[in-house]
């Protein structure tokens, strides 16, 4: 991307085609500032002076709720940055000498009060460190090569070299001494394009980038929502949905979307000028530039009073040459010989009166220059000018053809959220009946019939037998219900159990079955022959079989082989763990079921013809046989996929909120892809027995990737395993967290870093032979890699 200066109009064009493309991000640059949280507990720290020695910076940390985080710090230690991120803070040591850099971490989690202490890195000396929710960069000092820990996969042999760094959720960006910007992934893959300018400032947040140039303007890439300030900025702070940046002047603009779209400026903060800013989700933070008070925002957890500390070093210690915007006045007190802590903008003079007792620091003169560049020069205005009729132009243009587009069909923006919420059809508003078009339906389930069963027998009930063994779809028979509607229990005459999945036109239960949001009678149609020509050419041992099915005007009935062990999810969250002789109350028994499943969908994705994306994978849809063999049932939201083996676009999400995989229903990009994440939870599930939606220890609903990764990723898993399984013994547990990294992998936000269901399937072969044999395995973790 390129932003060409010379011309005005286009210019101003771009900007606004990346405002609509890109979204906010969280940027550390006020590194002496930490901010840690996990589901229900928030840590901030921050350097502080000590009175005796302006040159110690120590560490001082208070958590929200208060006293539920306790750091121990030696009161002798003394630091020059400190990053926070989920349950954990990392600090590096101020370097005996200039040759070594040491970087400590605490870790704390919600289930108990304990806080663990560990060294990371010891060498070469590391500055410009960054965080994300669990991974930490630096560069070193003299080469500026780029160097990251606490992220497993992550390629130290890529000789990156930068000036400034931002690290967003499994990525980072570096900004170039000439200005450019490079985002790459943990094994040096470069995302997108490079994107080229005139920047000093970068951030990155969970999957987007922004930059803020040398004449002060703010840019963004990818989809970033929200009104961003048009406006001149020294640096941003963003967070989850919402976003603040720093004016020249010293006041902070925020703006949120989605949930937090009414977020904005406390009215409290708004007329207050700050000198840097900081966010992490939710939590904002920033330094009063008048006392250097640390004051935060932005989430109930902190108290009604905004201000934390008091002296509190409004960054980090750099040579002066590092300081393109110059330096805070009187900083050089606060470090070393030739050390000073720069200015977030050179436009402003700042010459805040230091905290009592501390003596003030010595008062600059104002700067000619900076008088100079603080007002609106005519050729400014003039631009401006020329830019907005420019802006105005192109915007008509696009709102004419997003209309025409839009014009005769749905254009909405579908977004399923986090939480595994159950439709209320009770409430739902009456739809009146349509009749269907028998015609286009007969001739697709005349094809259907023709193919067979995977090459068996494909039987039409008839609507006799099936209310006779169903005793009119009494309740007594009912088991439960799936994407396409009701399921019924059911004995033949020749003793074969089946299970019956039935949805009916009726105006006062459920209309069909809900597809996309719609109760559209084509939609249920589609569900329908989806199932039924999905299963009708398919054969293999871990798919459930179809027997049969049952049509007319007003009915679409589904006929299966009946399971009698029920779903992996009653099992997992519905208190009917059998005895401790069922094999998923042992970890051999889970990864057992995981593999079944895995090669269920490993067939659906390579060697269907064409390949079926499922679209629903979830617990409730894996089915246990009476030898506990697990089988992929529910295919009525299934997908044929696209020849090309590449991605369905333009699709509306479908599928089980809190299994749908985020890069599907926010860019609707679908992929086999998307079916890996759900069944990433789905590991996950097997693991900790946590629902993929569940409450923590304080009623407040939590994702459980967002509980289980991060113990994955420190190695500590054992911390988190299911407690109704007997503890691994020490040749299960190799296993056990080999299966927690794979799943770790199966969620990652960008589908290309994803595994496909083949690499699936050999892991989780040798994971299970692993747990079958006597010894110690071999197993490694770099193995679970996805080579896509």
């Amino acid at each position: 991307m390129a932003f060409l200066f010379n011309h005005t109009s286009f210019c101003y064009f771009f900007v606004i085609f990346l405002y609509f493309l890109s979204s906010f991000l969280t940027i550390n640059s006020l590194s002496s500032v930490s901010i840690s949280e996990t589901s229900n507990r928030t840590l901030i720290c921050a350097l502080q002076a000590q009175n005796s020695n302006l040159k110690a910076h120590f560490l001082n940390c208070t958590s929200f709720p208060s006293s539920a985080i306790q750091i121990p710090v030696n009161p002798n230690s003394s630091f020059s940055e400190i990053v926070g991120g989920n349950g954990f803070l990392c600090a590096l040591t101020r370097p005996s000498s200039s040759s070594e850099s040491t970087m400590v971490c605490w870790r704390f989690s919600d289930s108990d009060s304990n806080v663990t202490y560990k060294r990371i890195y010891h060498g070469s000396v590391i500055e410009n460190i960054d965080s994300s929710y669990f991974q930490i960069c630096g560069l070193y000092n003299g080469t500026n090569r780029l160097d990251c820990w606490q992220w497993p996969r992550f390629n130290r042999s890529m000789d990156w070299r930068f000036s400034n760094i931002a690290v967003g959720e499994d990525f980072v960006c570096g900004l170039s001494e000439s200005g450019n910007i490079t985002c790459i992934t943990s094994n040096g893959t470069v995302i997108d394009n490079e994107f080229r300018g005139n920047y000093r400032v970068i951030g990155a947040g969970s999957s987007h980038v922004c930059a803020i140039s040398f004449n002060d303007t703010l840019d963004c890439w990818r989809d970033m929502s929200g009104r961003i300030p048009q406006e001149r900025f020294s640096s941003v702070a963003l967070g989850e949905n919402r976003s603040c940046a720093l004016g020249l002047d010293g006041r902070v603009a925020c703006w949120g979307w989605g949930e937090a779209n009414n977020f904005s400026m406390p009215q409290s903060l708004q007329d207050t000028k700050f000198i840097a800013i900081v966010a992490k989700k939710s939590v904002f933070c920033g330094i009063l530039n008048v006392n250097f008070s640390l004051h935060c925002w932005g989430s109930d957890i902190l108290d009604p009073n905004t201000k934390v500390f008091d002296n509190v070093l409004p960054g980090p210690c750099r040579s002066q040459n590092q300081c393109p915007c110059g330096e805070i006045p009187g900083s050089g007190r606060y470090c070393d010989i030739q050390e000073v802590i720069c200015s977030p903008s050179g436009n402003d003079t700042i010459s805040p009166p230091p905290p009592s007792p501390l003596p003030p620091p010595p008062s600059p003169s104002p700067s000619p220059s900076s008088a100079q560049t603080s007002g609106w020069s005519k050729r400014m205005v003039a631009f401006l000018v020329v830019g907005c009729v420019g802006s105005l132009f192109w915007l008509l243009i696009m709102a004419f053809f997003l209309y025409k587009y839009c014009k005769g069909r749905v254009c909405r923006v579908h977004d399923s959220g986090r939480l595994d919420e159950t439709v209320d059809l009770a409430n739902l508003p009456e739809v009146p009946q349509v009749q269907p078009a028998p015609t286009v339906l007969e001739k697709r389930l005349s094809h259907i019939i023709s193919m067979g069963n995977g090459g068996g027998h494909l039987e039409e009930f008839s609507w006799e037998l099936l209310q006779q063994v169903t005793d009119n779809f009494s309740d007594d028979h009912k088991i439960g219900t799936g994407s396409f509607g009701s399921v019924y229990h059911a004995t033949l005459e020749d003793g074969k159990e089946i299970a019956i999945k039935r949805a009916e036109i009726s105006s006062n239960s459920q209309s069909w079955a809900i597809l996309g949001g719609t109760k559209r009678q084509e939609d249920n149609d589609n569900a329908f022959v989806n199932e039924l020509e999905s299963l009708s050419r398919l054969n293999h041992k871990n798919l459930v079989r179809l027997l049969g099915f049952y049509e007319d005007n007003n009915e679409r009935i589904l006929v299966y082989e009946y399971l009698n062990n029920g779903s992996l999810n009653d099992h997992l969250h519905n208190n009917k763990l059998p005895d401790h002789d069922s094999p998923l109350m042992t970890w051999l028994g889970r990864i057992k079921v995981a593999l079944d499943a895995a090669r269920g969908i490993e067939y659906l994705h390579e060697y269907a013809i064409p390949s079926i994306i499922h679209r629903d994978i979830k617990s409730a849809n894996i089915l246990l046989d009476v030898k506990f063999t697990a089988k992929v049932s529910d295919f009525g939201l299934s997908l044929m996929g696209p020849e090309d083996k590449e991605s369905h676009l333009s699709l509306h999400a479908a599928g089980t909120l809190g299994y749908m995989d985020p890069e599907y229903y926010t860019l609707q990009h679908l992929t086999t892809k998307s079916d890996v994440y759900s069944f990433g939870i789905v590991l996950l599930e097997l693991l900790s027995g946590y629902k993929a939606i569940h409450k923590n220890e304080n009623g407040v609903p939590r994702n459980v990737v967002d509980f289980m990764v991060p113990y994955i990723g420190q190695d500590e898993i054992h911390r988190v395993l299911d407690p109704r399984v007997p503890p691994p013994t020490p040749y299960e547990i190799e296993a056990v967290a080999y299966v927690g990294y794979l799943a770790g992998d199966c969620v990652k936000l960008q589908s290309r870093e994803r595994p496909t269901m083949s690499e699936i399937v050999n892991n989780l072969e040798k994971a299970l032979a692993a747990c079958m044999v006597q010894i110690q395995p071999v197993l490694s973790r770099s193995t679970t890699d996805s080579s896509v």
